[in-house]
Parts: structure tokens; C-alpha cells; sequence
């Protein structure tokens, strides 16, 4: 067994993590535009410009919309760009979230995860991304500052993959994770560097070779591009799993489509994205102890949507309870649940299904409100009925 390369514990919160490991990925260009609660990974990027440690060209703009514009035009010029946003800066993204998935750019792209207004809120949910979930971009959720930081240096690998060429996010919760303090394992930058490796394009803006991006599509060709497109991001599984092997080598953490705790024998499974995944654990822990068998399934990667290898995982467990962080306006379940009930139409699952919503605007989901769920799920498992398919929890009356 290979040696994993040397490393180091730093304490950076989760937006440090990120920056230093855009740092260490040695990108070419970084365009952004400072909300919070992403500022901390711009502003400690350009530290970093300032004090010479990269050679990066940092462009500052007047908004998101400027910045990812910019990121796509870098790009397609053959860089290796970063970016960040959060919740409003999103949704202003919104229109070129489209272009830079739709030009095949590899942009890599950290989500602090933000409630959208109105009411106005800076704390987290998982409104913004859900917002943007179908935008054709790769979509990574880190539980804490230490997934944050491995999976952005992964997430170069697949973007510039040229089995994938699309855009990666790395989603972290907002303040939970951006602004918590933690102990994180990194690289030596070398080891980064190498791991990473160099952008070799396929295709970019040459005056030597000169080329056409974006131009005007009609009737007659756009399905195709459109079929193109989701060929490429149905090629990102073995592409991601493959990154992840090489990381695991690396540095000793291994990350796949999802993560099981104690799912093999449970009656009942709480499924969840994010920083939630650490409290459903320690609950399910403690409720273990007491005889219950209840299970936790993280999603780490959400786009493309695992769902054959989640059908597989759960086809005992008589009961499957969704957190979703964000509504669904007038649709039967929230976005996370409703890809598990596609999965469970698409896979055979007989399992008995029910979707939470908790958490919106940052409120606490504390551990009494876990509970809370997986004792539902468990009289669902023994045969209830499922008497509400979608409820909120810890709202006050």
C-alpha cells in the first residue's frame, strides 16, 4: 500500500478551506463579486494575489452576473478560473449559469449556501442552489471546512476531465461550516499542485486557430447540443469516482456519489445534504444504543444524481425520511425528495417515503428535531400509514 503524501492540520474556517485550495490548484483567473456569507474566500484570495503566493489574475467587477461572465470568458480562452457566491449572487448568476454549462467551461465554482429573500436573511438554507439545480452544472455538497477543501481540489479534476468539460459547484452551509473554526488537513502545496495537474483544453479561443463559441443555435441543431450536454454530465459518475481514488491515495480520505451510516440493516434512513449529516449521525448513534435500527444517508454528490446506487443501498429499509433544506413551491416534495421518489419509481423501491422541510434561514435542526423524524420513520417502517408526505419541523405553531 502506497504512502498517503504528508500533511498538515491548519485552523481555517470552511471559506479559508476553499481559498487555499483554489490557491493550491494555482488557477489562472478568479472574477467575484463579495455577499456574504462568501466574502471571507475572496477576500483571503486575494491575500494571496497581494502578497505574491499565486499568479493569479483577479478581476474585480461590478456584480455576479459580471463575475461568472468574465469566468466564462477566461475559460473558454483555456484558464483555470474560480469563483464564489452565495444566495442574491446566485440568482443574479442565474442566465450564465446556463452559458457556462451550455459552452462546456470547467469553472469551478463555491456555494455558501444562503437563504434568498424576501424576507431578506443572510443565514443558511439550500434556496440558491435548489433555485439552479437543473443549470447542467456538477453539483458537490461538503458537510464540513475539511470536505470543502478536498472536494474543491477534486472538483478541478472533473471539470477539466475531457470526458466532463462542464462547471463544478462546491456547496458549504452558510456560517454553519463558512465561518466555523476547524482543524484541516492539508496538502503540502506541491502535492496539491500535482494532484491537480495542468488544464490541457480541448478546444479554446486561439487567434492561431480561430474558433466560434455561442453562436446562434436554431431548431435544427440545439436538441443535439442539448443531448450532448447530458451525455456529459451522465460520463461525470466514473470520472468522479476515479478523481476520488486518486484523492484517497493521495491523502487518506476517500469520497464517493454518497456516504451510509449504518444503512446495511435499518428499518428506517434519514437522507440529507450538507452539514445536517453530522447531527442525523450522532442521533442515529444514540438511538442505535437503544435498539433502534436507523440509518443516515449524505449525499456528497447531488449532480448527477446517484440514483441506481441509491436504490440499490436502500432496498431493504422500510422507511426513508428527506430533509430538504429549501421548498418547493407548490410542487409534492422538496427538491432532494423528489429525486429520491424518481429513484424510487425508477429503481422498484418499496419503501415507504416522506419529506421534511427544517432549517430554512438558518434555524437550528437540533438533535430533538432528528429524533423527531426518525421516530416517524420508524412507525412508517413497522406499517403506519404515511399520514403527511411533506411537513416542516421545528416551525412554531
Amino acid at each position: 500500500m502506497s504512502k498517503t503524501a504528508l500533511q498538515k492540520i491548519v485552523g481555517m474556517n470552511g471559506d479559508e478551506s476553499v481559498a487555499f485550495a483554489a490557491k493550491q490548484a494555482r488557477v489562472d483567473v478568479v472574477a467575484a463579486y463579495p455577499i456574504t456569507p462568501q466574502t471571507i474566500i475572496v477576500e483571503r484570495f486575494s491575500d494571496y494575489v497581494a502578497s505574491g503566493e499565486v499568479d493569479t489574475q483577479f478581476v474585480c467587477v461590478e456584480s455576479e452576473h459580471s463575475a461568472l461572465s468574465a469566468c466564462v470568458g477566461s475559460s473558454l480562452a483555456g484558464s483555470r478560473v474560480f469563483t464564489a457566491t452565495s444566495s442574491q449572487g446566485l440568482a443574479l448568476m442565474h442566465e450564465v449559469l446556463y452559458l457556462a454549462s451550455g459552452l462546456r467551461t470547467p469553472i469551478v465554482m463555491a456555494v455558501v449556501n444562503r437563504a434568498l429573500s424576501a424576507p431578506i436573511n443572510i443565514h443558511n438554507d439550500h434556496s440558491d442552489m435548489m433555485g439552479s439545480r437543473d443549470c447542467g452544472w456538477i453539483q458537490i455538497y461538503a458537510e464540513n471546512a475539511q470536505e470543502a477543501y478536498d472536494w474543491t481540489l477534486q472538483a478541478f479534476r472533473i471539470a477539466e476531465d475531457s470526458r466532463v468539460s462542464l462547471p463544478v459547484t462546491v456547496n458549504l452551509d452558510g456560517f454553519t461550516i463558512s465561518h466555523a473554526m476547524e482543524g484541516v488537513a492539508v496538502l503540502e502545496d506541491d502535492e496539491a499542485a500535482k494532484f491537480v495537474g495542468e488544464r490541457h483544453p480541448l478546444y479554446k479561443l486561439d487567434t492561431a486557430n480561430p474558433m466560434t463559441f455561442g453562436a446562434m443555435t436554431l431548431p435544427d441543431y440545439y436538441s443535439e447540443f442539448k443531448r450532448q450536454q447530458a451525455e456529459a454530465i451522465d460520463s461525470a459518475p466514473p470520472v468522479i469516482a476515479g478523481v476520488a481514488d486518486e484523492f484517497a491515495k493521495t491523502a487518506g480520505r476517500r469520497y464517493s456519489a454518497f456516504s451510509a451510516y449504518k444503512v446495511q440493516d435499518a428499518d428506517a434512513v434519514i437522507v440529507c445534504l450538507g452539514s445536517i449529516a453530522g447531527t442525523a449521525r450522532s442521533v442515529a448513534a444514540r438511538l442505535r444504543l437503544q435498539g433502534k435500527r436507523v440509518g443516515v444517508v449524505k449525499i456528497w454528490q447531488y449532480r448527477p444524481f446517484p440514483a441506481e446506487e441509491l436504490g440499490e443501498l436502500l432496498t431493504n429499509v422500510g422507511s426513508v425520511g428527506v430533509i430538504d433544506r429549501a421548498v418547493s413551491f407548490g410542487a409534492p416534495y422538496g427538491a432532494v425528495c423528489s429525486d429520491i421518489a424518481s429513484t424510487k419509481e425508477l429503481t422498484g423501491l418499496r419503501t415507504r417515503l416522506f419529506n421534511v422541510i427544517c432549517g430554512l434561514g438558518g434555524r437550528d435542526v437540533r438533535p430533538s428535531d432528528i429524533e423527531l423524524v426518525f421516530h416517524e420513520a420508524l412507525r412508517y417502517a413497522a406499517g403506519e400509514p404515511v399520514k403527511e408526505p411533506l411537513s416542516f419541523v421545528g416551525v412554531r405553531a
